[in-house]
């Protein structure tokens, strides 16, 4: 190999080293800082990056409803009511699940939903009121009431865009919450973007949502999507929003680092995934604006490159992975089989374990859950905050 090769490797690395430690120190880091070490990121990796333990939560995804008020140009989840495939589960209908998931050891009982499909579709406004509810949302805090009480499960919600008032009413039945925030650029709401017609997904509805479950001091996930269209700098400045807000509220458990997948039938079919290096370099970034402030969470399903590049990079959670129902928002990616990613992982040096919706610091600290959960969580947990052995199953 050329000694010129080891120079600029070398240079490669004491400069990146410097702006690490500039980081790591609480010196703010300029955008244009922030983009550099993106570029240096795809051929190096840090090695403070890397945790000994990785997470997940056993769960079983419950989609309540696939009515949509919003037409992103990468999602095949939204249905329209006149199609076969549209579907709002009934409550029997999710308590039968449940069931099913609390025999298969699952903690976790996912909700995820169209936005406000009530307020476009007058047939299923109407659906609702014959069941005695206005909102879409009204019907999800039913359904958490009914799992909490029917099971040992713990809801957790990803309901799209709220106000305030309806996360108050909802922190009450669920344990805790999350919006992915995508992106901050508004670019992508123009036409032919990614956002085109979702207004639920405007950068300042979402991030006004985040921030009100800081005030309402509920556990929180979001993330942003990789690949949609956005530029670099518009993901720093995604990251530096949502690492703004954490320092303010400290609610958000972790931030999902996700990869956009084409999906055929959808707008975006033709759009190209984001490369591997692109997509490692923006998980590195995201620890590095992050820090300890957060847990880094990226899906195992939709992984690209061996998994354990991405706990090199600075992940430390694989997310919510079922024994029981599929992805639904990715139904072409089949969830790992629990006891090969444990195999998988203990054989490249990491521990893995499973944690509740809600993680260990939000249960030792008071004020974040409603008392009504403290009973099923403290005979879930050992003093770490993570499930008991005796509870897990891989």
């Amino acid at each position: 190999m050329k000694p010129f090769y080891f120079c600029s490797r070398f240079r490669v690395v004491l400069y990146a080293e410097e702006l690490l430690l500039k980081a790591k120190e609480g010196k703010s880091l300029a955008i244009d800082e922030y983009l550099e070490l993106y570029e240096l990121f795809k051929s190096y990796t840090p090695s403070c990056f890397k945790p000994s333990l990785v997470t997940y939560s056993r769960k079983v995804f419950i989609p309540l409803t696939n009515l949509c008020r919003d037409s992103c140009g990468y999602c095949t989840f939204a249905k329209k009511p006149w199609e076969s495939s549209a579907k709002t589960y009934t409550i029997s209908e999710v308590l039968e699940v449940v069931k099913k998931a609390e025999a298969l050891g699952c903690k976790e009982a996912l909700f995820s939903l169209g936005d406000k499909p009530e307020l476009v579709y007058p047939e299923y406004a109407e659906f609702l009121k014959k069941m005695g509810f206005k909102s879409t949302i009204e019907y999800l805090i039913h359904a958490c009431d009914q799992v909490n009480k029917s099971s040992a499960l713990l809801p957790h919600v990803n309901p799209g865009t709220l106000s305030w008032s309806q996360m108050k009413e909802l922190r009450r039945v669920c344990a805790s919450m999350g919006v992915m925030l995508e992106n901050v650029s508004e670019r992508l709401m123009e036409k032919g973007m990614a956002h085109e017609n979702c207004p639920d997904k405007h950068p300042r509805a979402r991030l006004a949502m985040i921030k009100a479950a800081g005030n309402l001091r509920i556990p929180f996930t979001t993330g942003i999507l990789v690949g949609i269209g956005e530029n670099v700098r518009e993901r720093v400045e995604s990251l530096l929003a949502l690492r703004a807000i954490q320092e303010q509220f400290g609610h958000i458990q972790e931030v999902i680092i996700q990869n956009f997948r084409p999906k055929k039938g959808t707008r975006m079919e033709r759009f190209n995934e984001p490369d591997t290096r692109d997509f490692l370099a923006t998980i590195s970034l995201a620890k590095l604006v992050l820090g300890d402030l957060t847990t880094i969470q990226a899906p195992p399903n939709l992984a690209r490159a061996p998994l354990y590049e991405y706990l090199e990079r600075g992940v430390s959670d694989f997310g919510g992975i079922s024994p029981l129902t599929m992805d639904y928002i990715n139904p072409e990616a089949p969830w790992p089989h629990l006891g090969w990613l444990k195999k998988e992982l203990e054989a490249h040096g990491f521990k893995f374990r499973e944690r509740l919706c809600v993680y260990p610091r939000y249960i030792k600290e008071k004020g974040w859950v409603d008392d009504v959960f403290l009973g099923k969580i403290k005979e879930y947990v050992g003093e770490d905050g993570l499930v008991k052995p005796k509870w897990e199953a891989f």
